[in-house]
């Protein structure tokens, strides 16, 4: 069973950086695609910023140009770093992992938009 582990969550004002950290249990060297999804109250699940093996990244419209993924194979961790908060992006970031066989989702960290 891999587990992410989530962390940077918290309260973020409009205009301030956000960065995500997900670690892995599994040596990131053999994901197949990690990345990071948003939940907000009451809207459905959203793909943000996925990075696959192949060294491809996918960034969803909403955060194109503010936010970047990178990987630290080495400490087995995936992170995110938003830029340019708005106040009403308060919502859960998950992490999503993709190990070919299974996939895997992090219990989620809360980030809360604040002005």
């Amino acid at each position: 069973q891999v587990q992410l582990v989530e962390s940077g969550g918290g309260l973020v004002k409009a205009g301030e950086s956000l960065r995500l950290a997900c670690r892995a249990s599994r040596n990131t060297l053999r994901v197949y695609a990690i990345g990071w999804y948003r939940q907000a109250p009451g809207e459905q699940r959203e793909a943000l910023a996925i990075g696959r093996n192949d060294g491809s990244k996918y960034y969803a419209d909403s955060v194109k140009g503010r936010s970047t993924i990178s990987r630290d194979n080495a400490a087995n961790t995936v992170y995110r770093e938003m830029n340019n908060m708005k106040p009403e992006e308060t919502a859960i970031g998950l992490c999503y992992a993709d190990f070919g066989h299974t996939s895997y989702w992090g219990e989620g960290t809360k980030v809360t938009g604040a002005s």
